[in-house]
């Protein structure tokens, strides 16, 4: 079985506020990391669920990371479960916990 890929995280922090962002194309804010990182999390929660309650295509001509939409997919495969996507997120082996 092929390894997942996980986009990487880059961390920064502005005014007191930090922004933890996932391979340039998802972020989450807060005053903390981990309200940065729950605002990521819930975020993607919301595209990966209506990326699979769509049914949408895309055209090959403006389609993004083929990776990408493998991973937005893994997540709402594991949501629509009812697991948790946090694991699955930052790094944990097994998704379902």
């Amino acid at each position: 079985m092929a390894e997942s890929w996980t986009p990487s995280f880059h961390l920064r922090e502005t005014a007191g506020r930090c922004r933890l962002s996932l391979g340039g194309g998802a972020y989450g804010d807060g005053r903390t990391l981990q309200e940065a990182a729950d605002d990521l999390v819930g975020r993607l929660l919301n595209v990966a669920v209506c990326l699979r309650g769509s049914g949408m295509t895309i055209s090959s001509e403006v389609a993004p990371d083929p990776r990408w939409l493998e991973f937005l997919w893994e997540l709402g495969e594991i949501a629509a479960r009812g697991g948790d996507i946090r694991a699955r997120i930052f790094g944990s082996p097994d998704p379902l916990g």
